[in-house]
């Protein structure tokens, strides 16, 4: 098994946690992994992306040109990413920053609040894990408990403040993803 991934937004959204996070907890699951960063020069407030492979051997290559899944976190990662994703793939888009649809009929397009579902959680920071715990839902890349405890082991010190919400925002994700309110919907026309 072999899962390539792209979670992708401005800088600040935290992508390229995310990405780290889906990294430890395959690690720590016992899988093979690659992490690879992509920012623009402006960090905060240009594009960032992070591209992650999950597999039960060793990784030959770390560049991925078509990933099984992408995380969207606004509208230029949409239109980037969305016509990349292999057919039968996965498309994880945070349906508060997202307007446009997807078109793909051959792709499970999962819309998921996540900049709405964070606020309400009391932190727009955690979007991020919002849309993390639907992908691995929704892909069953690694169970959610793995993302839950990479979280909890890997968090730095400094950040552990934002642990409990953290892991509510992952666990609110997945359970979009597992209610499945998005299996006869597409993102708003």
């Amino acid at each position: 098994m072999q899962q390539a991934i792209v979670i992708s937004g401005f800088g600040g959204q935290g992508t390229l946690f995310a990405g780290m996070v889906l990294a430890y907890a395959g690690m720590d699951h016992g899988k093979h992994v690659t992490w690879i960063p992509s920012y623009g020069p402006e960090m905060r407030g240009g594009t960032a992306n992070a591209t992650v492979i999950v597999r039960d051997e060793e990784i030959g290559s770390p560049v991925v040109r078509y990933p099984d899944a992408a995380v969207v976190l606004n509208n230029p990662s949409m239109e980037k990413y969305e016509p990349l994703i292999k057919a039968g793939g996965v498309l994880v888009a945070n349906i508060s920053l997202v307007s446009a649809p997807s078109h793909r009929p051959d792709i499970t397009c999962v819309p998921v609040p996540a900049s709405d579902v964070a606020t309400q959680l009391g932190d727009v920071r955690v979007a991020n894990m919002v849309a993390l715990g639907a992908l691995a839902k929704a892909t069953k890349i690694l169970p959610v408990e793995a993302i839950v405890q990479a979280l909890q082991d890997h968090l730095p010190e400094r950040k552990r403040y934002l642990l409990e919400p953290n892991r509510q925002a992952v666990q609110e994700g997945a359970q979009i993803a597992e209610r499945g309110e998005w299996a006869s919907q597409r993102i708003s026309e």
